[in-house]
């Protein structure tokens, strides 16, 4: 009965999360968690972020953190020539590293495409590179399994019409706050003869192009929304049209929530928290959410960076199976060079992935937070994922029993057979009252987070 309640209250939790008034397309709850089914079950992603600012190397918004013009911007897109591109072996690190999906900037906020449209010339294919980037992508991703993301950005710092704003290379060198009049005049002023309805029909023709000519896509990622003074909102992207637009043209596919239309049940399907510490993602259970982190603090590819110390495999793996235990996903990132290949740094950290995921996958995929009755000892630092069809629970060993023995309270007469998830080898146990006392080996497995699986009665 206490299982059947637990599935009754998660259910009730994610409808009354997504409660909104307004729906654009109609679409009701069930046929929503039917299209979402896929994607709380594989879990884990990988987010690419690659452009022109693969080259200076220094950030992907280089160009509005520097304030460089379009014009000396140009020497990246004359020099863009990436040699060892080869999204085979892109494709092939992400799926032993144990992720199911994968999202690719088709088109980040410099305005620059990876694909070839018919819509701008300031694309992949009028580099030194004449690829059609994107393509390769979507083929070398969809040929080892791995379900395809594509990002776009809202944002665009080259089209002519994108109305310059408070997040523009060219924005009011000023407090926007204290001297709002000043800045409001200066935009007025170096706006004039932009048209956003021309750059509002341009992300409409893009963004078709990439719907209709790729095959099937599983995802998209339009980024991102600023409301408010010298910002841009819903409106400014006729987000409601966008939708329309794009479920028309891929009725199966998932919205995040950068749109800027929270009120709509089906103007977004899964929440986006960036770059959040681990203490955060517990108030999103019971909604449809992904965390998007990085290696290290950039996203697109950055030599010299020593701000944001890269993390280790322990911390990569805390965010995964948090993300999980939370009744999330991870999406993790990687910003290859200018050559097109993943850096050295990045491929240690996925191959470290890689080591623990082969042997601890199952309890990634399919699974979620467990039900409250089953607790852990406050006293050592483990995380508990549930998958809810096999009942079967996971426990991450953050912390290992110096002792090797580890009291699971309350678990005496709920559990049928416990064994590593390494190596399926038996682990014994007494009962004590109420709870159980698993004999652990006092030599802790070779792995960074060991997992035991418990197989519930």
């Amino acid at each position: 009965m206490k299982k059947i309640l637990y599935s009754v209250v998660l259910l009730l939790t994610t409808l009354l999360t997504h409660a909104q008034t307004k729906s654009i397309t109609g679409e009701t709850a069930a046929q929503k968690a039917k299209r979402l089914e896929w994607w709380t079950e594989d879990r884990f992603g990988l987010f690419i972020h690659w452009g022109l600012y693969a080259l200076p190397a220094r950030h992907e918004w280089i160009k509005k953190r520097e304030h460089i013009s379009t014009e000396d911007y140009q020497r990246y897109f004359d020099h863009f020539d990436p040699t060892e591109y080869n999204p085979k072996e892109w494709a092939k690190k992400a799926k032993a590293a144990g992720m199911k999906y994968a999202v690719l900037t088709a088109k980040h906020h410099e305005g620059f495409c990876l694909f070839d449209s018919k819509f701008t010339e300031y694309k992949s294919t009028n580099t030194p590179a004449k690829r059609d980037l994107l393509r390769e992508y979507v083929d070398a991703f969809r040929a080892e399994g791995i379900k395809i993301g594509i990002y776009y950005s809202l944002i665009d710092w080259h089209h002519p019409d994108f109305t310059i704003d408070k997040n523009h290379p060219q924005h009011f060198q000023g407090d926007e706050k204290k001297d709002s009049k000043a800045a409001a005049k200066y935009y007025h002023t170096v706006n004039k003869g932009k048209d956003m309805n021309r750059y509002r029909q341009y992300m409409k023709n893009q963004i078709t192009e990439l719907l209709s000519n790729y095959g099937k896509i599983d995802i998209i990622w339009p980024d991102y929304s600023y409301p408010g003074e010298f910002g841009k909102g819903h409106q400014d992207w006729d987000a409601i049209g966008l939708v329309k637009l794009i479920k028309t043209l891929q009725p199966d596919i998932l919205i995040d929530n950068r749109l800027d239309l929270p009120d709509y049940t089906d103007g977004w399907d899964f929440e986006t928290p960036e770059q959040v510490s681990i203490a955060q993602l517990k108030q999103y259970r019971g909604r449809y959410w992904e965390t998007c982190q990085t290696f290290s603090g950039s996203w697109g590819y950055f030599r010299d960076e020593d701000a944001h110390p890269w993390k280790s495999q322990r911390e990569l793996l805390s965010l995964l199976i948090n993300s999980v235990a939370n009744g999330g996903n991870l999406i993790l990132n990687v910003g290859p060079t200018g050559k097109g290949e993943f850096d050295y740094r990045a491929n240690n950290a996925l191959d470290s992935m890689a080591y623990w995921m082969h042997a601890n996958k199952k309890s990634i995929y399919a699974c979620t937070f467990a039900p409250p009755i089953y607790r852990v000892p406050e006293a050592l630092d483990i995380s508990q994922t549930y998958n809810p069809k096999t009942k079967t629970l996971y426990l991450h060993l953050f912390t290992y029993p110096t002792d090797g023995k580890l009291v699971l309270p309350g678990y005496a007469d709920k559990v049928s057979y416990i064994q590593f998830l390494h190596d399926i080898s038996e682990i014994k146990y007494t009962v004590d009252g109420d709870n159980l006392v698993l004999m652990l080996p006092k030599q802790k497995p070779l792995f960074e987070v060991p997992v035991i699986e418990i197989f519930l009665k």
